[in-house]
């Protein structure tokens, strides 16, 4: 199947570069991708906004024959939902790494310090200690290197669905830094965080202990729990 890789924030398509090995040898096209105002730190990122990712990944659906896997990995859980409401019969799995459906009227996180256009990636200070499990003060070095401004757009716009389709798009959460008991304890208590993801009507979970960026502290985990959820797929 074609599966399509969305980035979180501060990150571009080489991010899934140790995750993809399990999904190409067992037969997949993966197409990891780098959205607008991503391509480099000196890319303008000026304009872009939530939906200018949503429309992003639409096109590249667009550009296949089929149906798709997506894969959204932290903020990019929000896009790929956005694109399962906006191609509900194109996508056949959607994929929430560390991450989940964000809901109408919802933001990915507004509360990011920014600078004009962007939102860099914040000191590690700024996190809970559960996002940083596991990641080495090497990988925290190499992951700075390489980051990427977000667009504040993409972290402050306010989601916009359409489609009650997209309840019927299956789902997989591969749940890391809190486990899927805590998100079903939180969906039976009807807190707002887990509101849209307790209204999907298939969604199957895969606990993989770790931090925030499991595509860095557990790749190779990563790339065999996605195509576990891949496979559940067909």
């Amino acid at each position: 199947m074609d599966i399509i890789l969305v980035p979180g924030f501060w990150l571009d398509a080489s991010s899934w570069e140790e995750v993809t090995p399990p999904l190409e040898a067992a037969g997949h096209t993966v197409h990891p991708l780098t959205l607008p105002g991503l391509e480099s730190v000196d890319a303008s990122r000026a304009g872009i906004g939530l939906r200018t990712h949503i429309d992003a990944v639409v096109a590249k659906v667009d550009s296949l024959d089929g149906q798709v896997i997506l894969v959204g990995h932290s903020g990019g859980g929000a896009i790929i939902h956005g694109v399962a409401d906006a191609r509900p019969d194109r996508v056949a799995r959607a994929i929430f790494v560390d991450s989940g459906p964000l809901g109408e009227g919802g933001v990915i996180n507004d509360e990011l310090p920014d600078d004009g256009d962007d939102v860099p990636l914040p000191p590690w200070e700024l996190f809970e200690e559960e996002d940083l499990v596991d990641l080495t003060d090497d990988l925290k070095d190499a992951f700075r290197a390489r980051a990427i401004p977000e667009p504040k757009g993409v972290s402050f716009d306010q989601q916009h669905l359409s489609d009650v389709r997209r309840y019927d798009v299956p789902a997989t959460i591969i749940a890391c830094q809190f486990p899927s008991s805590l998100l079903k304890e939180w969906m039976d208590a009807g807190h707002p965080f887990t509101a849209e993801l307790a209204r999907i009507r298939d969604v199957e979970y895969i606990d993989l202990p770790t931090g925030h960026w499991p595509q860095f502290t557990k790749p190779q985990e990563l790339g065999e729990a996605i195509l576990t959820a891949v496979e559940r797929a067909k």
